[in-house]
Formats: structure tokens, sequence, C-alpha cells
């Protein structure tokens, strides 16, 4: 059995994380095969959506440590920085720029990387039982895959350090309260409410949706000015699209627009 699961299905690209057994924690092999599935998903037009997700209990419990980490007497200097810059963060990079926009759907546990992945998706549904932790401190270590840049963006400094420094578990509620997910549903209603969004995105005006997540996600780190000329950048580039000329048909004439993704 595939430890990345797959599959498109009217427009929505599912990519399922499949061990179960480890509670997801992610390998080297799965995170290069999420990264390609998200690169395919981009370049591929009759993708329109994803919707990231795990089966079993967990959606993920962190990296898998016991997958090729070196042991301090087999690191020299800069191995850990290369593993890092390479792996945890390749996999948020992966999600953050992905052209289509991403539902993480939060089955259960999702701690370390695996919390950092939810938080870089572009909506966040989460199953009541699911708990997100920090789990960093618990190992002695520095928060990775982005989490301290995803973080105080989400929650701002003080509650993202919190969290970080004390790396209690976040029940889902408390998550959606504090703004880090959208929505909390039932388990059995997981799935179906990840479907009905994704299929609702599948059907809009998909390059529009990518610059709105471009501008969105670049924001904090611009000034006024830049964010603005950004703006403008992307409204010039929309407005080449099928879709934007048919919004605006659809408004003139008084009928609901058919966007094609294009």
């Amino acid at each position: 059995m595939s430890a990345v699961l797959h599959r498109v299905d009217s427009g929505v690209a599912w990519i399922t994380l499949n061990r179960p057994e480890a509670m997801n924690a992610v390998t080297r092999d799965q995170r290069e095969k999420v990264i390609a599935l998200l690169a395919d998903a981009s370049a591929d037009p009759a993708v329109r959506a994803v919707v990231l997700t795990a089966t079993g209990k967990g959606f993920c419990a962190g990296a898998d440590l016991r997958d090729g980490t070196p042991s301090t007497d087999e690191r020299i200097a800069g191995d850990v920085a290369r593993m890092i810059r390479l792996g945890a963060q390749r996999i948020i990079a992966a999600v953050l720029d992905c052209e289509k926009p991403v539902i993480a759907a939060v089955n259960g546990t999702a701690a370390g990387i695996g919390a950092h992945l939810a938080f870089a998706c572009d909506l966040v549904l989460a199953a009541e039982g699911a708990r997100f932790i920090e789990v960093f401190v618990r190992r002695g270590l520095v928060p990775d895959g982005g989490g301290a840049y995803l973080l105080p963006r989400l929650v701002g400094p003080q509650r993202a350090k919190e969290l970080m420094f004390f790396g209690d578990a976040l029940p889902a509620a408390e998550a959606e309260r504090l703004g880090l997910v959208n929505r909390v549903v039932p388990p059995d209603a997981l799935e179906k409410t990840a479907r009905e969004w994704a299929e609702r995105l599948a059907t809009g005006p998909t390059r529009a949706l990518a610059l709105t997540k471009h501008l969105v996600n670049a924001s904090s780190d611009m000034d006024r000015a830049t964010a603005f000329a950004a703006e403008a950048t992307a409204q010039e580039l929309n407005m080449t699209t099928h879709d934007a000329n048919e919004g605006v048909a659809s408004f003139r004439e008084r009928r609901a627009a058919e966007f094609r993704g294009r």
C-alpha cells in the first residue's frame, strides 16, 4: 500500500498521508511525493483545488526521526541546516507556493511539522477530536518547518511563543477560536465538508484565486507601497484571463458565471 494516496475527482486533487500505524509521521519518501504532487497540481489545469488529509487517527505526528536522521557522531557542521532546508522547509514551501487553493482536512493529532503542514494550508478543517501540538520543546528542539514564520502571522507573537514554549496540546475548538482553524466538524463529517469546500473552489476562478493567495501570503512581508503595487500587477495579470472576462460579462448579462479555471 502506498504511503501517500492520490486521486483527482471533480477537479480536486486528494493527497492523503497513509501510514496510520505511525500516526502518519512523515518520511523522506512521503515528503518528496507530497512535494511532487503539489507541483503537479499547480501545473495541471484539470486540478483546481487540493485537499491534504490522512488516514487513521493521526493527521501527522511530525517527522519520522528514524528515517535517515544522522546521529550526533556522524554529523558535520552544516548537516542539520541542510537537512531542514531541503526537508521540512521544502514541504511547507510547496503548500504555500501551490498555485491552487489547498485545504487541510485534519482528522487527528497534528504535531510538529504536522501542525505546520496544516497551518500552511489556505483553509483548515478539523475533526472535533483533532489536536495541534508544538511538540519541539518537549524534545529540546527548535521549531522547524517554518513554524516561527507561520504562527506569529496567524495568532501574533505572544500566543505563538506560548504554544511553542510550553508545547501543550491545543484542542481543535481552541484552535478555531484562535483563528488557526476555519471550521471544526464531527469526525464523520470531515471528508464531506472538505469535499464540499474543495468542489466549490474547483468551480471558481482558479487564476484569480492563485493571485489572491499570493497577495495574502506575501502581505505580512510587504510595506504598503509594495503591497499596493503587487495588487495592481495581480489585477493586470488577472484581466487577461477567460474567467475575469466571463465574470464581468455574467454581471452585465445578469447570469451565473461559468468559470473554466483559465
